[in-house]
C-alpha cells in the first residue's frame, strides 16, 4: 500500500509515520496489513513540525518527505497523480485553541482550506480511501455522566473546533456527493512521546523538569479524556483497514481526569512540590468537560486501548527526562514569544 500522509512531522503524524514502518509499537490486534510499500509525508514544518521526530525512519527507502502546504492544490495535484496512493490520511491542521483564540485566521486557511484542497485531489484522481483526522473537540462541552457517541450534535466552542468541525462535514459530504470514500475519526485528547510543549501534558512536564511555573487555567477542572498517541495510530489503522466509509468513528482512551489532576501526578512523579502551580486567567470559551464512546470503533474493528494512563504518563515523563536537547530546541524562538503572549499579565 502507498500511503500519502499529510501533517507526518507533527505530533500524532510522526507517531503514525513511525508505527507504519515498523519504528514505533509492533502492529497488533486488529492492524494485519502489511507494511506500507512507500509512505510519503507532505508537511509543511510550521512551529510544530518538527523532522527530528522522524529520526528513527529518514533513512527509509519506504519513505519520502516532501516540504509543502495542503492548500497548494497545484503542488497537491501533482503529488496525488504521479505518487498514486491508496490512502490519505490527513493529520495536517492548526491544532493548538489558544493559538486559534490569540490569531484565528490560520486554523480556517489550514483547516478548512488545505482539508478542501486534498479532497479535490482525492476525487479528480479517485483515491481509494480517504481518512479525515479530527477531534472530541467538535462536541464541545458534555454534560457530566453522558459520553459523546458519533450522533452527537456538533457544538465547537473555539475557532479551532470550529474550523475542525466544518472540516469534518466537508469531508463527508464528499462521500455523499461524489461517493469518495472517505472515513473521519475524532480522537480524544493524545500524549506521549514528542508532543510539542504548548499542549498540557508536555508543558507541565517541561516546566516542572525546569522548575518553572505551572500555569492552571481558573480552577484546573476542566475534564479530559486521555488516548495515549500510539493507541491512537493503531485505532486509525483500524478504521483504514475495517471501517465503513462515509462514517465517523470516535476514538477515546476511557480515562477522564481534571486537569489539575494530571499536573498534580505529573509533579509527584519528578518529585516537585504542588506550589509550582500557578492559577491563571481562563480562557475565553473554555469547554468544561470532554468525554468519548468507542463503542462503535470497538465493536466495528476489534480496536481497543492497550496503554493505561498509569503507564502512559510515567512512560512519557520519561522520554522528556531523557531529550533535553528536543525539549531545549523547540521552546526555543517561536515558541518563547507565543508561551510570553498567551500566558503573560494573566495571572490572578
Amino acid at each position: 500500500m502507498k500511503f500519502l500522509v499529510t501533517g507526518g512531522a507533527g505530533f500524532i503524524g510522526s507517531a503514525f509515520v513511525r508505527l507504519l514502518l515498523g519504528a514505533g509499537p509492533a502492529m497488533a490486534g486488529p492492524s494485519r496489513s502489511p507494511r506500507p510499500s512507500v509512505v510519503i509525508n507532505l508537511d509543511k514544518l510550521t512551529y510544530a513540525g518538527n523532522l527530528e521526530n522522524l529520526a528513527p525512519v529518514a533513512e527509509d527507502a519506504r519513505y519520502r518527505f516532501v516540504h509543502g502546504d495542503i492548500c497548494d492544490a497545484r503542488l497537491v495535484n501533482e503529488l496525488v497523480s504521479d505518487a498514486r496512493p491508496d490512502v490519505i490520511v490527513n493529520f495536517a491542521a492548526e491544532s493548538h485553541v489558544d493559538r486559534s483564540i490569540l490569531s484565528p485566521a490560520p486554523v480556517f486557511e489550514t483547516n478548512l482550506r488545505g482539508t478542501f484542497t486534498l479532497l479535490e485531489a482525492a476525487r479528480l484522481h479517485g483515491v481509494p480511501r480517504f481518512l479525515q483526522v479530527s477531534t472530541d473537540e467538535v462536541y464541545g462541552s458534555i454534560e457530566t455522566s453522558y459520553e459523546a457517541d458519533e450522533t452527537c450534535p456538533l457544538r465547537p466552542s473555539s475557532p479551532y473546533s470550529a474550523s475542525k468541525a466544518g472540516s469534518d462535514l466537508l469531508a463527508l459530504s464528499y462521500f455523499v456527493t461524489y461517493r469518495l470514500p472517505v472515513m473521519v475519526t475524532r480522537a480524544s485528547n493524545n500524549y506521549g512521546p514528542y508532543q510539542f510543549p504548548e499542549k498540557l501534558i508536555p508543558l507541565m512536564i517541561s516546566n516542572a523538569i525546569e522548575d518553572q511555573p505551572l500555569p492552571i487555567y481558573g480552577d484546573g477542572m476542566q475534564v479530559r479524556d486521555w488516548l495515549y498517541v500510539d493507541d491512537h495510530c493503531r485505532a486509525i489503522l483500524a478504521v483504514i483497514e475495517a471501517g465503513r466509509e462515509g462514517e465517523i468513528y470516535n476514538i477515546g482512551g476511557s480515562c477522564a481526569l481534571p486537569n489539575i489532576d494530571v499536573v498534580k501526578r505529573i509533579l509527584d512523579a519528578v518529585g516537585k512540590p504542588h506550589s509550582l502551580m500557578q492559577t491563571v486567567k481562563d480562557r475565553p470559551g473554555h469547554d468544561r468537560r470532554y468525554a468519548l464512546s468507542s463503542e462503535k470503533l470497538m465493536r466495528e474493528t476489534g480496536w481497543k486501548s492497550e496503554k493505561p494512563f498509569a503507564e502512559g504518563l510515567p512512560a512519557t515523563i520519561e522520554w522528556y527526562r531523557g531529550n533535553a536537547a528536543w525539549i531545549a530546541h523547540v521552546k526555543s524562538g517561536e515558541y518563547q514569544t507565543y508561551y510570553q503572549r498567551n500566558y503573560a499579565n494573566r495571572a490572578v
